[in-house]
């Protein structure tokens, strides 16, 4: 058993480190005030390569692994939560269905732009009614005459306003009684076609979180993504490498808070010593390293997996479930060791805190997350 990170991994930590500290943490605080997209990050990781990082060079990828995507999702969300879900959703949710069920045309046309940073990935699965129950899609695509003609609505989707074409879930018939759910990709400036950015979100407000609306939106049946039916299947299978990122991206929040309370408690003065020297920060400081010690692990294992080519169902559950728990606990008790400058802004923890929510919701819920690992066992 190899802990070690390869000589690739470690120079895309370190380079990725390094922007995230340059580039990307100085201005989080001020885009979480204004709600701006990070464009101009999006742009100089194009210049990197890091926009297709885990897919093939002949897409205009770095064909790096797993691992290393986890590295950046990490590293980035460290700097800001905003940044890094952005990333993840770019490549776990935007890009792996195309490269995974694409047929090789699908890859030329829509790939590549993704990992030329040409678009941003976007993928459209939660419907108002339709959350953890994705078997509960309601969106429509009627076959007609060499068309698929959509009516419905997605909620929660991420990145859409960025994105030249989102893949979608949509019901497309039935068998044996029950929905049939295929995968359908559809360009943004479809007529009929409106995306809507009016979301007023607890954090993360850098990143671009939109409805889809669809009303009669034409598009050629060539445009469906994978096999009629399977939607289903696909959509369970992207699911659980989104797991991985969303697992780093709490690791990588948890971690920014840690440092921050670390530094904090070592400055702080109270009763004529730093709070860092008081037995109850220290045991609190100690349970945060510990967590996100493990946290990194778990998440790091399940991507070793999927890179390994082996079941890792249940270990992305593990690792997200996990991770999104502890970044809650750690960036609480950041705010707490702040005391009342925890509280304010400008010490950076009561975002963290805000950031890390939505960890424990997008990409399942830690209450389906249990579901999914208690299926795995055997339950």
């Amino acid at each position: 058993m190899n802990f070690d990170l390869t000589a690739e991994q470690l120079m895309i930590k370190k380079m990725i480190k390094e922007f995230a500290d340059e580039e990307v943490a100085p201005g989080a605080l001020e885009r979480d005030r204004q709600h701006s997209f990070p464009i101009d990050v999006f742009q100089k990781l194009t210049k990197l390569g890091m926009m297709g990082l885990p897919f093939p060079e002949k897409y205009g990828g770095a064909g790096a692994d797993t691992i290393s995507f986890a590295i950046v999702t990490e590293e980035l969300s460290r700097a800001c939560g905003a940044t890094g879900i952005t990333y993840s959703a770019h490549i776990s949710l935007g890009g792996a269905p195309l490269y995974y069920f694409g047929t090789e045309e699908q890859k030329q046309r829509y790939l590549i732009p993704l990992c030329t940073g040409v678009s941003f990935g976007s993928f459209g699965l939660t419907e108002p009614g339709a959350g953890s129950d994705a078997g509960g899609t309601e969106t429509k695509a009627v076959e007609k005459n060499g068309e698929y003609i959509i009516n419905g609505n997605k909620c929660f989707i991420t990145n859409a306003s960025y994105a030249k074409f989102v893949a979608i879930t949509a019901v497309t018939g039935k068998s044996n009684g029950k929905k049939e759910i295929s995968a359908i990709i559809v360009p943004t400036d479809s007529p009929g076609f409106t995306i809507r950015d009016s979301y007023e979100k607890m954090g993360l407000h850098a990143s671009n979180t939109t409805e889809l609306i669809f009303d009669d939106v034409h598009v050629s049946t060539k445009q469906l993504l994978g096999k009629k039916g399977e939607g289903f299947k696909q959509f369970l299978a992207t699911l659980d490498g989104g797991r991985i990122g969303i697992g780093a991206m709490a690791v990588g929040i948890a971690q920014a808070a840690y440092e921050r309370a670390l530094n904090y408690a070592k400055g702080r003065k109270q009763f004529g010593q730093s709070i860092g020297t008081f037995q109850a920060i220290q045991f609190k400081l100690a349970e945060m390293a510990m967590k996100i010690e493990l946290a990194r692990n778990s998440v790091y294992k399940a991507a070793w997996l999927k890179d390994a080519g082996r079941p890792f169902t249940k270990e992305a559950a593990i690792c997200k479930l996990y991770a999104s728990k502890i970044c809650m606990e750690v960036t609480d008790q950041a705010v707490q060791i702040h005391g009342g400058y925890g509280y304010m802004k400008d010490y950076h923890v009561e975002r963290y805190m805000r950031d890390a929510k939505l960890t424990e919701i997008g990409e399942g819920t830690s209450e389906i997350q249990h579901m999914v690992i208690a299926r795995s066992i055997g339950c």
